[in-house]
């Protein structure tokens, strides 16, 4: 992973393209980083975390490039920080399968207390989580054929956990109060750490 901020960092700094040249080195430390085998997008790459931080992400640039490419300045601040956003995009990981595994389990005890079959879990996670459920992706994701797919978002309707949208080919299902309340217990809240806290302040000390 320092191989990989180095990459990036050393791209982006010798600015070869007049264009594209922040998507080249990101993508370029994905590479290296796949090279290594690490394959996974939350794990190889750190895009979602420079979504939520870009300010910083321009920040720290500015700092260690001081406006072009200077191999002799200090990477540790940038390196520091792409270590950090691989560390927080794993913690964000945690937390949505925490997140995910109490939804499923608070849905799996409703629909068996409504005698619902298992499979409606797959349309219910989705509504809750946001999404608009539709006959085909429902009945896709559970393999079912299209009249079985309709009875169950039927039942579900019925049982005060879908809200149907729209006629014939536009319809689809969102989340009922109920639902919305579900997603909202099973939250989990979000935790930032600094995994370098403690050299920072023996640092700073």
């Amino acid at each position: 992973m320092v191989r990989a901020a180095l990459a990036h960092l050393n791209l982006v700094m010798v600015h070869p393209f007049s264009d594209g040249n922040g998507r080249m080195a990101r993508a370029l430390q994905s590479f290296v980083l796949a090279r290594e085998g690490i394959l996974d997008p939350t794990f190889s790459s750190i895009e979602e975390y420079l979504g939520r931080n870009t300010p910083a992400y321009y920040e720290v640039l500015a700092q260690v490039g001081q406006g072009g490419w200077h191999p002799e300045n200090d990477p540790l601040p940038f390196v520091t920080f792409c270590l950090t956003a691989h560390y927080r995009q794993a913690e964000k990981l945690l937390q949505r399968t925490d997140e995910m595994a109490r939804l499923w389990t608070l849905l799996e005890a409703e629909t068996q207390r409504r005698g619902l079959h298992e499979r409606t879990m797959l349309a219910l996670s989705d509504a809750a989580l946001g999404f608009r459920v539709r006959n085909a992706t429902y009945r896709t994701a559970a393999e079912i054929s299209d009249p079985l797919a309709s009875r169950d978002l039927r039942a579900l309707v019925d049982a005060g956990l879908l809200v149907p949208h729209g006629e014939r080919r536009g319809r689809h299902y969102l989340a009922s109060e109920w639902l919305k309340n579900a997603r909202d217990q099973t939250r989990v809240r979000d935790t930032v750490t600094d995994p370098f806290a403690g050299e920072r302040e023996a640092r700073d000390g």
